[in-house]
C-alpha cells in the first residue's frame, strides 16, 4: 500500500484520519509536536504500518524538510496541523504565521525532498470561504467559490474570531498559489469545513484539554447550559468523521485533484443541540446535567429564519459522502467526553 504523511496527527481531525489510512492499510508517517504525543500515537497502534516524527514547530523555516528527506517513497501528504483556538496574545505570531508558514514550508519541503508525492490534501475551513459581512444574507450562498474576503491586516488587527479565519484563509490561498507558480510533480485538493462536532479519537488526559468546537459539548454536560443555552456560531457543522472521510478520499478519487471541497452536513444551532442530547441520554437529562424543555436562549441560540445558504454538492457527490446526522453525532460526541476525567 502507499506511504502517507499525516502532519499534526495528535489533533481532533488527524486522528480521526489517521485511524482511518492505517484501517485501510495504508503506511503512516505521521508528525506531532512533542515525544509525548508521540508515545501516545505508537500506544494506540502497537504493530501498526505508523512511523511518529517529531516537528516541535512548524511555522520555523524548513521546519518539515528534515522529516521528508529522511522519509523516502512517500505517495500522498495530508496536511492537518494548524491550530484552531481563541486563546492568543498575539495574532501574527501565534496563529497567522503558524498556520500560513506550516503551509508554505511543508509544500516547498515536498517539492525539494519528495518528488514520489502524488497529491497534497490540506485541512483549511469554512473560514476561508466565509464573509462576515453576509452572514445574515438569506440571497447569499456559499461554495467553493467564495473567498474570504477578510485580509491579513484584518487578521492582526480583528477580534479573535476574524483572526483565525483570516488564519485559514491566507493559509488555503497560500497553498493555491505555491502550485500554481511553482508547478511541483503533485496536485492540491483542500477541505473546507465550518464547525467540526464528533467522537474524540485523540488522546486526553482531561476535558480541560478539549478540542475548541467540542468545547460546547463539555460544556453542555457539566450543566454549563442549565440557566442560558448559548450562542450558536455560524449555524454549520459537520461530524469529525466525515470531514477524515472526506481527506481520504480526496486523496484517493483522481478527480478530486485540484479542488476545493466544501464540508459540511448543514445548519445547526445550540437549542437543537441540547435537545437532541436530551431525547438521547436520557439518563444525563434525569440527572440534572441537561437544560430543560423552557431554559432561556441566548441570541443566538436558535438559528434565525434569515441566514445565509450554503451549497455542499461537490462533497457529496466527488467524495460521495452520506452525511452523519446531528443526532448521532451530537450523542456520539457526549458518549464520548463521558469517557474522559473531568
Amino acid at each position: 500500500m502507499p506511504k502517507v504523511l499525516l502532519t499534526g496527527g495528535s489533533g481532533f481531525i488527524a486522528a480521526h484520519v489517521l485511524e482511518l489510512l492505517l484501517k485501510r492499510g495504508y503506511e503512516v508517517l505521521t508528525t506531532v509536536r512533542s515525544e509525548t504525543k508521540a508515545s501516545q500515537i505508537r500506544a494506540k497502534y502497537p504493530g501498526a504500518k505508523l512511523s511518529v516524527a517529531i516537528v516541535p514547530n512548524i511555522a520555523v523555516p524548513n521546519a518539515f524538510d528534515e522529516v521528508i528527506a529522511n522519509n523516502p517513497g512517500i505517495d500522498y501528504v495530508q496536511h492537518t496541523a494548524s491550530p484552531f483556538h481563541f486563546k492568543f496574545s498575539d495574532a501574527r505570531t501565534e496563529l497567522l504565521d503558524p498556520a500560513i508558514n506550516g503551509t508554505k514550508g511543508i509544500l516547498q519541503a515536498i517539492a525539494k525532498h519528495a518528488p514520489s508525492v502524488k497529491r497534497v490534501v490540506v485541512t483549511s475551513s469554512f473560514a476561508a470561504i466565509i464573509s462576515e459581512a453576509k452572514m445574515n444574507d438569506p440571497t447569499t450562498v456559499f461554495s467553493e467559490a467564495d473567498w474570504n474576503p477578510s485580509t491579513y491586516e484584518d487578521g492582526l488587527k480583528g477580534p479573535p474570531p476574524t483572526s483565525y479565519r483570516v488564519s485559514k484563509k491566507c493559509a488555503e490561498k497560500a497553498a493555491w498559489d505555491f502550485v500554481e507558480q511553482e508547478k511541483p510533480g503533485f496536485d492540491l485538493a483542500t477541505i473546507c469545513p465550518p464547525m467540526v462536532f464528533g467522537p474524540v479519537a485523540h488522546h486526553l488526559d482531561s476535558l480541560r484539554d478539549i478540542n475548541t468546537s467540542d468545547q460546547r459539548f463539555v460544556d453542555l454536560m457539566q450543566g454549563k447550559w442549565n440557566d442560558e443555552i448559548p450562542a450558536s456560531g455560524v449555524f454549520l457543522w459537520v461530524d469529525v468523521r466525515d470531514v477524515a472521510l472526506a481527506h481520504l478520499r480526496a486523496m484517493e478519487i483522481p478527480e478530486a485533484g485540484g479542488q476545493r471541497f466544501f464540508t459540511t452536513a448543514g445548519y445547526y444551532d445550540n437549542a437543537r443541540i441540547a435537545r437532541v442530547v436530551r431525547d438521547g441520554l436520557p439518563d444525563l437529562a434525569a440527572a440534572g446535567k441537561l437544560p430543560g424543555d423552557n431554559v432561556r436562549l441566548a441570541p443566538g441560540a436558535e438559528k434565525p429564519a434569515q441566514v445565509f445558504g450554503y451549497d455542499n454538492s461537490r462533497a457529496t457527490k466527488v467524495l460521495g459522502i452520506d452525511w452523519i446526522p446531528l443526532e448521532k453525532s451530537a450523542v456520539d460526541t457526549v458518549k464520548s467526553l463521558l469517557e474522559i476525567p473531568a
